[in-house]
């Protein structure tokens, strides 16, 4: 099967890891990147990984989209807080029939975009994945790195298996990427939300890495209280799952290497968090469907007055 070109917006920790792996794995991709463009241009990617580190050095990096050829798939790794940029980063990168690929947290994010690019399709790709920019041009992946694919569909109703899905899935698997094909997009971003929520606003609030919040019965309990939460409103809007999925996500947080949260990072760095799309869109969704949620409430408003503060510090 021929391998498509990738454009990555945003070559952060994640976007980078990931285009890097496809690069790897000898597809064509093309990274757009901010402050260490210049750095990649040069001397490429260096990726210390769990799964064994590799170095690129030879890499298609841009400051800016006008200098990148249209491709198939674009994958939108940007923080949510920057798709405002969107409008003018997404067409001039997008193949006539190219497909987006949003890499990104939170819930709502596929219906905003596909109004900005209508009639390409659009995929949503959540990542489970540890990783952080530890330098300029320099990543560092700490644990697991599995994507579940899933299609938007503007009645957010299930898709079902794609064929536009198999094809992304196969370019991952190739690089050694896990993948999932998932049915129902809006029933997978809740099921990531039930680790997000909890994990990203109380690593924030209590200062705290997701070892030091699991090792403590108190921030323990509250996290798996969240988690009931964020079930309860999936469920509320239509997307019901086994509550036995928050076991999992326990046990699994349990057995992570201590991890710093993108958005306790993004705080300490004083950069705008991605609360809307995390906490927002959530609770704005469980409230239609008559829902409260006090627990997640509390962290939105929490991370919000931490949020102003670090604008206005």
């Amino acid at each position: 099967m021929q391998t498509q070109s990738y454009a990555i917006i945003g070559a952060g920790a994640l976007g980078g890891f990931y285009g890097a792996r496809l690069q790897q794995a000898g597809c064509e991709v093309h990274f757009l990147l901010r402050h260490d463009c210049e750095r990649v241009r040069q001397h490429g990617w260096v990726i210390d990984s769990k799964d064994g580190d590799f170095k690129l050095p030879q890499v298609h990096a841009y400051a800016e989209v006008r200098d990148m050829p249209p491709c198939d798939v674009v994958a939108v790794a940007l923080k949510s807080t920057q798709n405002h940029l969107l409008a003018q980063l997404l067409p001039p990168v997008l193949k006539k029939d190219g497909i987006v690929l949003v890499m990104q947290n939170g819930l709502g994010i596929e219906e905003e975009i596909a109004r900005l690019v209508p009639g390409h399709r659009i995929l949503g790709a959540l990542c489970f994945i540890a990783s952080n920019k530890i330098g300029p041009g320099h990543i560092h992946h700490l644990d697991y790195g599995q994507i579940k694919l899933a299609e938007h569909a503007t009645d957010n109703r299930p898709r079902g298996v794609t064929e536009a899905m198999r094809r992304i899935g196969a370019d991952f698997q190739r690089a050694g990427i896990p993948v999932e094909l998932a049915a129902d997009l809006r029933t997978a971003r809740w099921q990531k939300l039930v680790w997000n929520i909890p994990y990203n606003g109380l690593s924030v609030v209590l200062n705290a890495d997701t070892s030091e919040l699991m090792a403590n019965e108190n921030s323990r309990l509250l996290v798996e209280e969240i988690m009931l939460e964020v079930a309860a409103a999936a469920t509320a809007c239509g997307s019901p799952f086994d509550h036995s999925f928050i076991k999992v996500m326990l046990a699994t947080t349990d057995r992570m290497k201590p991890y710093r949260a993108s958005m306790k990072i993004d705080c300490d760095l004083r950069r705008p968090m991605e609360i809307e799309a995390i906490y927002g869109n959530p609770l704005r969704a469980a409230a239609q469907a008559g829902v409260t949620a006090l627990r997640i409430e509390t962290l939105y408003r929490q991370l919000k007055f931490i949020d102003a503060q670090n604008r206005n510090g």
